[in-house]
């Protein structure tokens, strides 16, 4: 993801005719072809846009603070939209209702607040946290099928536990990114936070941070999964890191174990966004 900065990036302030609204987001992803607009594809993005019209005939765009991949779920996408004074005639708290009464039932607005016209959903976030599901068990659990990574053969978490602060820091992440259609302007990035959680059959890779490569929180989950299977030693992660290439770390797990669970505003001291 080229990630300029945001004041080079930022739009201009529209006329004060607009107001515009944090929407917090949840969906289920295994419909849709990710977040982000595309020319073919059903996805979320669309689907929230195509409501929005519904109700306010004049918007045309909102915009997220991340593109979660096809398959990938989100408890806490952010997005913000501009909506003009004259169309919107409810309060803040009824417009997550009236958006869905017509939205999908996999795809919910969790909230709706007010925020200062110069709030950016995408550029103004400071951290996201992706939670991974794997499914460790001989018997798949038909209730995880499409929110978990199902895996029959016994995976090792206290080797799991070891590797995973390795990729803690701000280092240079190349060998866990996918390729783009474009060249990033940098790989580095810093994590703050990669735990590996085990309850019964279900572990959870939480992997917190100010920014995520194409597909590195599944190359992540792949690799400590790996791990887990002793095909990889937890000290060969930092070998790994180093050698910025993909094909010498870890697989990419599925998507359908991945969920975007929050996104941080740092003018709110970690909270989902800013309310005016």
């Amino acid at each position: 993801m080229n990630r300029a900065s945001a004041s080079a990036r930022r739009l201009p302030d529209r006329p004060s005719g607009l107001l515009k609204f944090k929407l917090t987001i949840a969906y289920e992803g295994t419909h849709y072809h990710g977040w982000q607009l595309q020319r073919e594809g059903n996805t979320v993005q669309h689907q929230i846009e195509t409501v929005l019209r519904r109700l306010f005939p004049s918007v045309r765009r909102i915009h997220g603070s991340s593109r979660t991949d096809t398959g990938v779920h989100a408890l806490g996408m952010v997005a913000h939209v501009e909506i003009p004074k004259s169309e919107f005639r409810m309060t803040a708290r009824k417009l997550p209702l009236a958006m869905n009464a017509f939205l999908p039932e996999d795809i919910r607005v969790v909230s709706a607040s007010r925020v200062p016209m110069s709030f950016h959903a995408r550029f103004d976030a400071v951290g996201k946290q992706y939670r991974y599901q794997i499914w460790n068990h001989r018997a798949a659990n038909p209730l995880f099928m499409r929110l978990a990574w199902h895996v029959p053969v016994a995976l090792d978490t206290t080797a799991m536990k070891a590797a995973a602060p390795h990729f803690l820091g701000k280092q240079d992440f190349r060998s866990l990114a996918a390729n783009r259609d474009y060249e990033m302007e940098t790989t580095v990035r810093t994590l703050y936070r990669c735990d590996v959680k085990r309850s019964g059959p279900m572990i959870t890779i939480v992997m917190q941070g100010d920014g995520f490569l194409y597909k590195m929180c599944r190359a992540i989950a792949g690799t400590l999964c790996q791990v887990g299977h002793h095909k990889i030693s937890p000290d060969c992660i930092p070998i790994l890191l180093q050698k910025k290439a993909r094909r010498y770390a870890g697989m990419t797990a599925p998507a359908q174990g991945l969920t975007l669970h929050r996104v941080f505003y740092s003018t709110t001291r970690g909270s989902e966004g800013r309310s005016s």
